[in-house]
């Protein structure tokens, strides 16, 4: 399920009373008040302030269910705490059941919920930051793209270009180098011909990534390469990307790619 449909889903859940337990939490090591692992106070102050409230509601049905509900995501948490990221946002309910849990790779403002239905607001706003998205990175020698949302990289593939066979092919780990792949810039020693094969197998590629958006619910396509890959590129998708940008990133590590797409 992608996380535009399980958006959806959680919009689209309710309880006849209040059920839900709704986390965002951040657990950012480089933002300074998050220093020494400030997060475990303010994830054990936020369920008690909670906890306290419906004891001083004398709701013991609620009082209950939320006490399973809390020690399920203090025990999620911990028991994934070395390898958090930026932030965690955990939707939890026991009756109608609902498990869904984030760790994600964007800014997150800590809050805690306990209401009728899952208190999506943010996420809302860190999927619209962060959507669900395509970028292509087109050079002379390959194609790499990296199928990504709300900070994260799914997955990652290379095409490469074989100018004397005039094929592509999915590029499989490294090259005997040990390098990623060619990934340079060979404009002015390029021949016409050569050229003209290369921006063909763009134009093949053009339907490789049509078929991704479609598969992988991508709202956004964004370009990035130098202007005469990137243009040319950008002219073989049926749709204009969503931008264009004429950056050489082809041997960037994934997470810098994202910060040259989206916080620029």
């Amino acid at each position: 399920m992608t996380l535009s449909k399980e958006l959806q889903a959680l919009q689209d859940f309710q309880c006849d009373d209040r059920c839900v337990l709704s986390v965002y939490l951040n657990t950012n090591p480089a933002d300074p008040e998050q220093a020494n692992g400030a997060w475990k106070i303010q994830l054990k102050n936020g369920l008690k302030r909670i906890q306290e409230y419906l004891q001083a509601s004398k709701n013991e049905v609620e009082l209950k269910a939320y006490k399973k509900l809390r020690e399920k995501v203090e025990k999620e948490i911990g028991n994934n705490q070395n390898g958090l990221h930026k932030g965690v946002v955990i939707f939890a309910s026991a009756n109608p059941e609902l498990w869904s849990v984030h760790y994600v790779q964007v800014p997150v403002k800590t809050n805690f919920y306990w209401e009728k239905h899952p208190e999506t607001e943010q996420l809302e706003y860190m999927l619209k930051a962060y959507p669900e998205a395509g970028i292509v990175l087109p050079s002379f020698g390959e194609v790499r793209i990296l199928d990504t949302a709300m900070g994260f990289i799914h997955e990652e593939k290379t095409f490469e270009f074989d100018s004397g066979l005039q094929v592509w092919r999915e590029q499989k780990g490294l090259n005997p180098s040990g390098n990623r792949g060619t990934g340079g810039s060979h404009v002015d020693d390029l021949d016409q011909r050569l050229k003209q094969n290369l921006e063909r197998f763009f134009k093949e590629m053009g339907p490789v990534i049509e078929k991704m958006k479609k598969d992988r619910g991508w709202k956004e396509v964004h370009i990035a390469g130098e202007a005469e890959w990137a243009n040319s590129f950008s002219k073989v998708l049926r749709e204009k990307p969503q931008s264009c940008i004429y950056k050489n990133l082809i041997n960037m590590e994934p997470t810098k790619v994202l910060h040259q797409v989206f916080e620029r």
